[in-house]
C-alpha cells in the first residue's frame, strides 16, 4: 500500500468547499465491488459554530438518487421477472394516459426520458395526492414525439413509481424496503423521529415555511407524502455505496438486481439523438459531473440535494459524494463547478496508489 495519502488533494478540495460555503457538511466514499477504499465526512451539519459535527452514518436528503436507486432498480426487477417489458407502452398499463400524442409512449422511454414530458412541473401548488397528480401528469401536453429527444423530467419517473405500484399492488415504500433489507446501513422513504439528530438539514424553505429536516426537500415528492418515483430517499454514504457495490457486483454476476446482461442494458446510453441517457442512470461525457477521467461507460446521476454516485465498473470503482448544498438556501450553486474537479482528484489519486487501473 502507498505510505502517502492518495486522497490528500480530494480532501484538501472537499475542505476548502465547506470553508467557502459551498456546503456545510459532507461525506465521501470511494471503494470497490469488495469494500470501502476510503470514507471520511467533513464539515458540520448547519454553518452553525456550535453545530453537530458531520459523521460517517449522517444521513442525507438523497434527492434524484432515487430515481436509480429505487425506481430504476425496482423496474430492473420486474424486467427480470418478466412482469414487465421496457417495450411494453404506458397506455397498457394506466388507463388515464390517452392520446394519438402519448400513446407511443413505453417503459424505456420514461426511463430514458423521451417520453417528451416536461422537465418539471409545480404540481404542489394546486394539488396533492396520488390520483390527483397522476392525473395531472397524464393531461400535460408532449413537448416533443416519444423517442426524438431527451429532456430530463421529474413526472415520467412520478409515473413509473405510479406504475410500479399498480403493477406490483403494493406502495412504493413498501417495494423498496425489499431492497433496503439487502443493504447496509439504511435507505428509507420517510425516515423515523428517531433518526432526526442524525439527519442534515436542508432548506429554510419557503412553501412550507420551516427548515427541513427529514422530511423531503422536493416539493412534489412531499404532496406524494414523501414517497415518489423522482425523489424521497434518505441515507447516509455507506448505504449509497452499499448499492453501487450491487450494482457492480450485478455487472459480473446475477444478483437481486438482475443479470449482467440486464444490468448492461440499463447502462447503456440511449440511442435518442443528443442524449448522454441510458435507462435510468446518466453515461459519462466529460463534461459532465463525473469529470474527465472515468471509463467511458461510467453510469452515475446526481441529486439536486447535493448529492452523487458514479460508477466505474471497467476500473470496479464507486464514487459516493453526499452533501447538503441546499442548505440554508438553494440559491446556492457552487457544488456543480467542484463536482467534475472533485471525480478528477479521486480517480488522479486513485491511479496514482495504484488502486484502479
Amino acid at each position: 500500500m502507498p505510505t502517502t495519502d492518495p486522497f490528500a488533494e480530494v480532501r484538501a478540495l472537499v475542505t476548502s468547499a465547506c470553508e467557502r460555503q459551498a456546503f456545510p457538511a459532507a461525506v465521501v466514499e470511494v471503494g470497490r465491488r469488495d469494500g470501502t477504499i476510503w470514507q471520511e465526512a467533513f464539515g458540520r451539519l448547519t454553518y452553525a459554530s456550535d453545530a453537530p459535527a458531520c459523521r460517517i452514518d449522517t444521513i442525507f436528503d438523497l434527492a434524484s438518487l432515487t430515481k436509480v436507486i429505487a425506481t430504476t432498480s425496482l423496474i430492473m426487477r420486474q424486467v427480470e421477472a418478466g412482469r414487465l417489458a421496457l417495450s411494453d407502452r404506458v397506455t397498457k398499463l394506466m388507463p388515464q394516459w390517452q392520446g394519438a400524442d402519448r400513446s407511443p409512449v413505453t417503459i424505456r422511454h420514461l426511463l430514458d426520458h423521451s417520453s417528451g414530458l416536461p422537465a418539471h412541473a409545480r404540481l404542489w401548488e394546486s394539488v396533492a395526492g396520488r390520483r390527483a397528480i397522476e392525473s395531472a401528469i397524464c393531461r400535460m401536453p408532449i413537448e416533443s414525439a416519444p423517442g426524438s429527444a431527451s429532456v430530463y423530467s421529474d413526472p415520467g419517473f412520478m409515473l413509473l413509481g405510479f406504475l410500479l405500484e399498480d403493477l406490483a399492488g403494493v406502495p412504493l415504500d413498501e417495494q423498496f424496503r425489499a431492497i433496503a433489507i439487502r443493504l447496509e446501513g439504511g435507505l428509507r422513504y420517510r425516515p423515523t423521529s428517531d433518526l432526526i439528530d442524525r439527519i442534515a438539514p436542508t432548506e429554510n424553505d419557503p412553501w412550507r415555511q420551516r427548515l427541513l429536516r427529514g422530511e423531503v426537500h422536493d416539493e412534489n415528492a412531499a404532496a406524494l407524502d414523501g414517497v415518489a418515483g423522482h425523489a424521497g430517499l434518505f441515507g447516509s454514504a455507506p448505504a449509497v455505496a452499499s448499492f453501487a457495490r450491487a450494482v457492480l457486483a450485478t455487472f459480473k454476476v446475477t444478483t437481486w438486481l438482475g443479470s449482467p446482461t440486464l444490468m448492461t442494458t440499463f447502462a447503456a446510453r440511449s440511442h435518442v439523438p443528443g442524449s448522454t441517457r441510458a435507462l435510468g442512470w446518466d453515461t459519462m461525457q466529460p463534461t459532465s459531473s463525473c469529470g474527465t477521467l472515468l471509463s467511458p461507460t461510467s453510469i452515475g446521476h446526481t441529486g439536486f440535494t447535493g448529492t452523487s454516485l458514479w460508477i466505474d465498473h471497467e476500473r470496479d470503482l464507486y464514487v459516493v459524494l453526499l452533501t447538503n448544498r441546499v442548505h440554508p438556501t438553494r440559491e446556492n450553486d457552487t457544488l456543480p463547478r467542484l463536482r467534475p474537479v472533485f471525480h478528477d482528484a479521486v480517480i488522479r489519486g486513485a491511479l496514482k496508489a495504484g488502486l484502479i487501473g
